[in-house]
C-alpha cells in the first residue's frame, strides 16, 4: 500500500459522502433508546465538531458528536441537550469499538463537558502507524485506503447554529462513517496487524 498521497492526487478521486440515514438528535429525551440500540453494535464510526475560535484566547466547547454503523449516523447535539448519562454510557463501554482518527483530541474535548473514562476507543492514526503509514488524516486516510476523496469545506462552520445546514449534516455523518470503512478495509486487507497487542482481526470476531 502506498504510503502518502500529494494534494492534487487526493483532488482527482471522486468525492465522497454518506448516503445512508442521518438523524439530527436535539432532544435529551430520544438518547436513551437511541443508545440502547448502538451498544448492540460491535464497533462504531465516531468524531466530534466544535465551532471554530478565530479570537487568542477563546476556547467552543465540543458542540457535537457524531456516532456511525455502517448505514445510519447520529448527530447528538451537545449544544441543545447537554451530556446524557445515556451517551456517556455508550463512550465508556468496553464491548463497542468506537472507530476515529486524533481522538485523544477529541477525549480532550469533551472531557471539559464531563468526566469520561473512555473505553474501547480505536484510533485509525495508532492503527496505521502498523502499516508505515505517514499519513494521519482523515481525508488523507479516505484517499489512500478507499481511494474517494472527502470534502473538508464545513470544518470551520458554525456548529452551533441554531439548525444545522444540510451541507453541515453531511459533512459531520460522512466524517464519523468514513473512519469506520477505513477500519473496516484496513481489517480486510491486514488482519494480522496488532494494536495495544490485539490483531485487528479481533474486532471482526468479537
Amino acid at each position: 500500500m502506498d504510503n502518502s498521497l500529494s494534494k492534487d492526487e487526493i483532488d482527482k478521486l471522486p468525492l465522497c459522502q454518506f448516503s445512508g440515514v442521518i438523524t439530527v438528535v436535539e432532544d435529551e429525551l430520544e438518547v436513551p433508546g437511541i443508545i440502547e440500540q448502538l451498544l448492540n453494535e460491535k464497533f462504531l464510526g465516531f468524531d466530534t465538531e466544535t465551532k471554530p475560535s478565530f479570537r487568542k484566547g477563546e476556547n467552543n466547547k465540543v458542540s457535537l458528536i457524531q456516532i456511525s454503523t455502517t448505514t445510519e449516523v447520529y448527530l447528538f447535539r451537545l449544544n441543545k441537550i447537554g451530556f446524557p448519562p445515556a451517551l456517556l454510557k455508550l463512550l465508556e463501554s468496553k464491548s463497542v469499538q468506537k472507530i476515529g482518527v486524533g481522538i485523544r483530541d477529541d477525549i480532550r474535548g469533551l472531557n471539559k463537558l464531563a468526566r469520561i473514562k473512555p473505553g474501547g476507543f480505536v484510533d485509525l492514526q495508532d492503527v496505521v502507524k502498523s502499516l508505515e503509514i505517514n499519513v494521519l488524516s482523515l481525508r488523507g486516510l479516505a484517499a489512500m485506503v478507499l481511494n474517494v476523496r472527502i470534502s473538508k469545506r464545513q470544518r470551520l462552520s458554525n456548529w452551533e447554529a441554531d439548525q444545522l445546514t444540510n451541507s453541515q449534516i453531511d459533512y459531520a455523518a460522512t466524517d464519523a462513517w468514513a473512519a469506520l470503512m477505513i477500519f473496516k478495509e484496513l481489517v480486510y486487507l491486514e488482519p494480522n496487524i496488532e494494536i495495544n497487542n490485539i490483531k485487528l482481526s479481533y474486532f471482526t470476531t468479537k
